[in-house]
């Protein structure tokens, strides 16, 4: 099963997992250290410490911050809030510092970054403060002896502030450094630019459905008018063709925030005025931002994506920071040469856009636009990577057309998947009777506005029970169309939508003898791969910028072999190319028209490697069998070229198991992939082992 939220009480923890079996979050109570464990096993340490562009900026920033105050004739006295391993720390007593007070709150980290200082021979110049930074005192009582006068942070995520940087800034600059102190980095620039693109804005709305034979299917009104959820949409935007958007003009400098003096937490906007490049609909804004790592800016650190740099190979890799991608509350056309505002605002942990024309303004100067957030629901039933796939046109052509194949005029259809549009399609397209199950009141209130926005109020009767209270009485006659995509909002790994399976044997009482069952079966693939990048968030890291890290490393490891995290780990493979060095097969394969069976279903073989390249682990996903000649893959959505590149499925996560060591395949068809996989219908949990054999 795979973790999605860890809840501490007293000395136990209480885990959510998703359970195959019920579709549920199950609530298990682990051992204290539990979400320890989780925590660093799933965390991007690897990577920040992989980041050699971010590590040598940092330090060139602190070797130049060390060197000014020392031309000040002063001590130099660090804080470093949020050290991590104690990198920075050292990377500063290694610059001259001559005390560096290093904050960690998260306590296996600290005690690691301690380990890691003592190895270095640093433990007599740094001490190690397990508080997170707002609880830290000064004083001769105090966890520091004295103010610091050199402020060293790497507090940011992809959207900058979102992990509380500006609180803590503003503490610090309060409580904890002396006025006029330096600053690593020294400033942040956030950056945006104005696009449109069919493909991103497919994340924020529902787009009308063309259902071939039957009419148009339209958003409901409310949806259109939404300004949708608030929250980011941090993706890696290198992997976003620039063919995908059209840009509306130019990318603008939007606010910066000098991190060397007093800094406000409070809310603020900021507004860019320009003129538009080409007529469009302004629809989304990219954002990303910039480290200067010194007051001259010539020390820079950005967050850009590979396509703004003029070889895009050559642009640094990280997922610990990515860009930002921010939909605008509405949809507005704008015309080249038009005068355009852009306006950010951001309080202290998020920030979120709006667009003036020049035609809106007045002479009185508009109110800062209040933060976004969904009325109409639907941005709280459906995730951004759901509202794509309800808009995938291919998609929904390929279960129109297996619906269409399997209805007739005395059809009696139930479908099982969460806010869904398949019973809607269903009674487009003529079934006599359609049911939906929904897991909540929410969901079920969404379909229930894309029924009324189409004409169709009531024409589907939603049910919010789970598939085993259902009944005949519910019914009042025999399914005869059992359907799912399958999807379920609880879901984290692939095969944990083979609950459409729990369901439909739920349900066999009330199928009649000849009911079809869409999809009939599904299949588990998984194929080899060579990762680009995503290999170093698992990859132990030795030694960084000369500093011995391997404490870390054994922490790492350590929880990577903790039960539950030897497992495989949802990621949305289409945001880190991989190339495949073995075929790509099916597995496991099971069979909807069946119950599930009691005993497990095990399976065995070798993948032959058949191209050149050093393997880091095989990614995992599930084909949806509609009918005997209509497939729906949420993983492969092509074949795999000749040099093995591999297009993904932007809709769902695929599973990726990492090997411990990777594998230098030689690509002869001489070394495979052993792999064995058991289901265990029990609990719904695919067990799962895979060896390196050579001949």
């Amino acid at each position: 099963m795979c973790s999605v939220a860890v809840v501490a009480a007293e000395m136990k923890t209480f885990c959510g997992r998703a359970n195959p079996t019920t579709g549920a979050l199950d609530w298990v109570e682990e051992s204290e250290e539990y979400d320890y464990h989780q925590e660093i096993a799933r965390s991007c340490y690897a990577d920040m410490l992989h980041d050699h562009d971010r590590n040598e900026k940092y330090y060139q920033g602190i070797r130049a911050a060390v060197a000014r105050v020392k031309a000040r004739g002063e001590k130099v006295v660090i804080l470093d809030i949020g050290t991590g391993t104690g990198l920075l720390s050292m990377m500063a007593v290694t610059a001259g510092a001559d005390f560096c007070y290093a904050v960690e709150v998260f306590k296996p980290m600290a005690e690691a970054a301690q380990r890691i200082v003592e190895k270095n021979g640093f433990s007599d110049k740094i001490k190690i403060i397990n508080k997170h930074s707002t609880d830290v005192t000064v004083g001769p009582e105090g966890d520091m002896q004295m103010k610091a006068n050199v402020l060293i942070t790497e507090l940011f995520d992809t959207e900058l502030i979102g992990e509380g940087a500006l609180p803590s800034y503003e503490h610090a600059h309060q409580n904890l450094v002396q006025d006029g102190c330096e600053a690593v980095p020294h400033r942040a620039t956030v950056y945006a630019q104005l696009v449109e693109s069919e493909l991103l804005w497919s994340w924020a709305q529902l787009q009308p459905v063309e259902v071939e034979g039957a009419r148009c299917l339209v958003p409901p009104p409310d949806v259109g008018r939404c300004a949708g959820a608030h929250s980011v949409c941090d993706i890696q935007l290198s992997q976003v063709s620039p063919n995908s958007f059209t840009p509306l003009g130019p990318l603008c400098t939007m606010f910066r925030v000098d991190f060397s003096k007093p800094v406000s937490s409070a809310f603020q906007s900021h507004s860019s005025q320009f003129v538009a490049q080409s007529s469009g609909r302004a629809q989304v804004v990219l954002s990303w931002w910039d480290l200067d790592m010194d007051p001259s800016g010539s020390i820079v650190c950005t967050m850009a994506p590979s396509w703004t740099y003029p070889q895009p190979k050559m642009g640094p890799w990280r997922d610990h920071w990515m860009q930002s991608v921010y939909f605008l509350p509405v949809e507005s056309r704008v015309t080249e040469g038009e005068e355009l505002s852009l306006t950010v605002c951001h309080d202290d942990y998020s920030l979120w856009y709006s667009l003036r024309c020049h035609s809106q303004q007045d002479s009185q100067t508009p109110a800062p636009p209040s933060r976004p957030c969904c009325t109409c629901q639907a941005h709280l039933v459906w995730t951004r990577p759901r509202f794509g796939e309800l808009n995938d046109r291919q998609r929904t052509e390929s279960y129109v057309s297996a619906l269409r194949s399997v209805l007739r005029e005395d059809s009696v259809c139930l479908s099982v998947s969460d806010g869904s549009l398949l019973p809607v399609f269903a009674r487009m397209l003529g079934a006599k009777k359609v049911f939906g199950l929904e897991n909540s009141r929410m969901s079920k209130q969404v379909i229930e506005q894309v029924l009324e926005a189409n004409m169709m109020k009531g024409g589907v009767e939603l049910l919010e029970m789970r598939p085993d209270q259902l009944t005949s009485n519910d019914l009042g006659e025999q399914i005869s169309v059992l359907m799912g995509e399958p999807y379920f909002s609880t879901s984290l790994l692939p095969w944990h939508s083979l609950f459409f399976w729990y369901c439909r044997t739920a349900l066999a009482g009330l199928l009649r003898p000849s009911a079809t069952i869409l999809p009939c079966s599904a299949t588990l693939h998984m194929v080899a791969v060579e990762f680009q990048d995503l290999w170093r968030i698992r990859a132990p890291c030795g030694t960084c910028e000369g500093f011995d890290v391997t404490p870390m490393d054994e922490m790492v490891q350590q929880s990577l072999d903790f039960r539950e995290s030897r497992e495989a780990e949802p990621h949305p493979l289409w945001e880190y190319p991989c190339r495949a060095l073995t075929q790509s097969t099916a597995i496991m394969t099971f069979d909807f028209t069946q119950c599930v069976p009691q005993q497990p279903i095990s399976s065995q073989g070798l993948l032959p490697f058949m191209r050149i390249g050093c393997c880091h682990g095989v990614a995992l996903w599930m084909e949806y069998h509609l009918t005997n000649d209509i497939t729906v893959s949420a993983g492969l959505i092509g074949p795999i070229s000749e040099q093995g590149d591999c297009e993904w499925s932007r809709h769902r996560k695929q599973g990726v198991y990492f090997f411990r060591s990777p594998w230098e395949s030689s690509g002869d068809g001489r070394a495979a992939v052993s792999y064995s996989f058991t289901f265990e219908p029990s609990s719904g949990d695919i067990k799962m082992d895979f060896s390196i054999e050579s001949q």
